[in-house]
């Protein structure tokens, strides 16, 4: 019957092909014509997807604290004591050749340098009709959605609201899609940034990072999205390897930074430094076989590779400093496989590359540490 069908599309086709074209470049136009269709529903359906999934937010919040919505439309700016961040600066650092990326200030107000609750102002909400890029406008949902519950999370805590947080158990497709979309969206941007970082994208990190590091809600958030927030982690550390455009260390930059904030999660910190530990092994065992025969390796994954060290550097310091930390997922299986054979590595490489067998050193010197603590 297939068959038949096929040959009886062919003969319409051909009997019904215009004069002046061939069967072969009538068929092409008649495939691009139903192409173009097809793309027609599929926009058309991801716009109602995307309607349903606001819609289901508004009536989360709505279940979460139905007196929310009133107060967010008429005095919530009031009521509402928010952080204060200075996206201004934060584009203004990025706006350098790249070259100097040694000033954290920038992410001061991302909070990798203070406290998020240590300088509260009382500065109006930013309004959420801001004009959005086409690569920002699919996070504008997740973003207002999540804020929205930070919001009320803030206002619970100082005892202005009654709220029930217990609703994310009942309805974990909507926090699931929204903390998913945020995610997608970011890593589209980082795959392909552009300076300087717009004021909508900083927030987006602002609204993540506050989200997994509220004591409240990142419990409800690392139950239904650790996969898809594991998968980000995985992306961003790839991205941090593949860059080889010339100018880009603002990118290496920023993507370090967001996985430091990242860490400011145990449970999330845990296991980036599995992974840190698993790509800077493995990275330094082919330069050792590389090393050892001869062999040309590859420069710019070399440079790409002390961001990684410097994130895993740091996220073991914090580990060491805190005095309430337990045994941790990375002591298992991917610290013994990282210390094993590490001094014969080191005392190897140390002669042509010193800098990243100091840096192996520091490493294995803050895990052993680790373990004797």
């Amino acid at each position: 019957y297939l068959k038949i069908s096929k040959l009886a599309l062919a003969f319409a086709i051909i009997h019904s092909k215009p004069p002046g074209k061939s069967s072969r470049e009538y068929t092409e136009h008649l495939a691009k014509t139903v192409s173009e269709q097809d793309f027609g529903w599929k926009w058309k359906v991801e716009v109602l997807e995307a309607e349903v999934l606001r819609l289901r937010q508004e009536l989360l919040l709505n279940r979460i604290c139905p007196k929310f919505r009133l107060e967010n439309n008429t005095s919530a700016e009031t009521l509402l004591n928010r952080e204060s961040i200075n996206p201004t600066s934060y584009s203004s650092q990025l706006e350098d050749s790249g070259c100097d990326v040694s000033n954290d200030s920038a992410f001061d107000s991302l909070g990798i340098a203070s406290d998020f609750h240590q300088s509260e102002h009382n500065v109006k909400a930013p309004s959420l009709n801001l004009c959005r890029t086409s690569r920002e406008q699919p996070l504008t949902a997740p973003v207002q959605f999540l804020q929205h519950l930070l919001e009320i999370r803030k206002l619970s805590e100082k005892g202005i609201l009654q709220a029930d947080f217990s609703e994310l158990e009942n309805d974990s497709f909507t926090i699931c899609n929204s903390v998913s979309q945020l995610l997608d969206g970011l890593t589209v941007f980082y795959k392909n940034p552009k300076f300087p970082v717009s004021n909508f994208l900083t927030e987006a990190v602002c609204v993540l990072v506050s989200l997994i590091t509220d004591a409240k809600l990142s419990n409800h958030v690392l139950k239904k999205c650790f996969k898809k927030l594991e998968e980000f982690k995985k992306n961003l550390i790839q991205i941090i390897l593949r860059n080889s455009s010339v100018n880009r260390f603002q990118a290496l930059h920023s993507l370090s930074q967001t996985l430091l904030l990242l860490g400011r999660n145990n449970v999330l910190r845990n296991s980036l430094i599995s992974l840190l530990l698993s790509e800077v092994r493995q990275f330094a065992e082919r330069l050792l076989q590389a090393h050892q025969v001869q062999s040309v390796h590859d420069i710019t994954e070399y440079e790409n590779i002390f961001p990684l060290c410097m994130i895993l550097e740091q996220l073991l310091q914090n580990e060491t400093e805190e005095s309430n930390v337990s045994s941790s997922d990375y002591e298992g299986e991917e610290k013994i496989k990282f210390l094993k054979n590490l001094d014969q590595i080191i005392l190897h490489l140390s002669e042509e590359f010193p800098l990243f067998s100091l840096y192996l050193w520091r490493v294995s010197v803050l895990l052993n540490s680790a373990q004797m603590q």
